[in-house]
């Protein structure tokens, strides 16, 4: 986990490395660009006034994204993005985790009733020790208490069962953490952007949209990044829990079927 975490972090570093590096390209270029067209705009600039609508049309979305960010203000918008941020971290882990979980069953049992017929009991542990997976780790542990008898195997596989589905749900509270938090603090940060807008409206004695503009905006903007961070990880969230339940229906579903070939085996 220390390690994944670590990864991620040199990762989300180089990766604002690049982005700085092309945003300075793109701004270096946008002004060569823009001496170039000076004079053509000149005399055009002095007839008309230009369009704001028009001049926003052509920045690139990096760019807006930044320019609202820095709008939200640093203080609200840094802890939304730090939830988001963290989030993901533990959402690439558990999707990892689950995937490299994921066993091809019907192969697994294919080989193991193959090894109970050709080496016994020992032969048969030895496929479940070099198969990735609960559903292997769950034969592993059945087949180790065999000689205890058919209800010892299939209560360790039940208990077994129960120690792996609580390693595969681990880290989903930090995530349900996250979908919470950030909303809340986008409502903190509305909060305080409306008080701000109300004591410029008292300080100035006047209603004046120019007094009331910065506080709603904040209010607006940190409400709006912290409802995309919980709508990004709640999907993500709901994928891994999905992931998580077909899991342990396959893992209820091949230990019957492990339970079911010990029985044959014992009667041979």
């Amino acid at each position: 986990m220390k390690k994944l975490f670590l990864i991620l972090s040199v990762a989300g570093a180089l990766s604002l490395g690049t982005v700085n590096a092309f945003a300075q390209d793109a701004a270096t270029a946008d002004t060569a660009a823009t001496e170039q067209v000076t004079e053509e705009v000149a005399v055009a600039e002095e007839a008309t006034a230009v369009n704001p609508e028009t001049a926003v049309e052509g920045t690139p979305l990096h760019q807006v994204i930044k320019q609202k960010f820095l709008e939200g203000g640093a203080g609200w918008m840094a802890p939304i993005l730090l939830c988001l941020v963290l989030g993901l971290a533990v959402v690439i882990e558990r999707v990892i985790y689950l995937n490299l979980a994921t066993t091809n069953t019907k192969k697994l049992i294919a080989n193991v009733e193959e090894a109970l017929a050709n080496g016994g009991i020992e032969a048969a542990k030895e496929v479940c020790r070099n198969t990735r997976g609960p559903v292997a780790s769950i034969f592993y542990q059945g087949l180790s208490r065999y000689d205890e008898g058919l209800d010892v195997v299939e209560k360790s596989v039940v208990s077994y069962g129960s120690v792996q589905m609580g390693q595969m749900e681990s880290g989903l509270s930090w995530i349900s953490l996250f979908i919470a938090l950030s909303p809340m603090l986008g409502f903190m940060g509305t909060v305080v952007g409306m008080v701000d807008a109300f004591d410029a409206i008292q300080a100035a004695g006047d209603i004046s949209p120019a007094l009331v503009a910065g506080g709603i905006k904040v209010a607006l903007l940190t409400t709006l990044a912290g409802l995309i961070a919980a709508v990004v990880l709640q999907l993500f969230y709901n994928y891994i829990v999905s992931k998580i339940d077909s899991l342990v229906v396959t893992m209820e579903d091949t230990s019957i079927t492990l339970v079911d070939i010990l029985t044959k085996y014992s009667k041979k």
